[in-house]
């Protein structure tokens, strides 16, 4: 089971990532937009492969050039190292 991290530690994490903010308290989020539907979800199906890897799996929606990600930890009602992982590959994903 993941470990729930700290808010101090949230804090820090969250300045390593680009423009994810916290979402109640208990999840990061972010929007990405691409230049059309294709590119979304091209990004999409990278993230998935990298998230069944290492077992964690993002809330996401689409729409259109859209898509929108809210990460969270289930299994500790919080953030975990895992959230701040799959962050910063999406973050990397959306770069290519």
């Amino acid at each position: 089971m993941a470990s729930k991290l700290s808010a101090t530690d949230i804090e820090i994490k969250l300045k390593s990532l680009n423009d994810w903010s916290i979402n109640n308290g208990t999840a990061i989020e972010k929007e990405f937009s691409f230049a059309n539907f294709n590119e979304a979800i091209q990004f999409i199906n990278n993230c998935a492969v990298y998230a069944q890897k290492i077992n964690h799996h993002p809330e996401w929606s689409n729409i259109y050039n859209k898509v929108t990600v809210i990460l969270t930890t289930h299994d500790c009602a919080g953030l975990s190292q895992l959230d701040f992982d799959l962050a910063s590959f999406m973050d990397d994903a959306a770069k290519t």
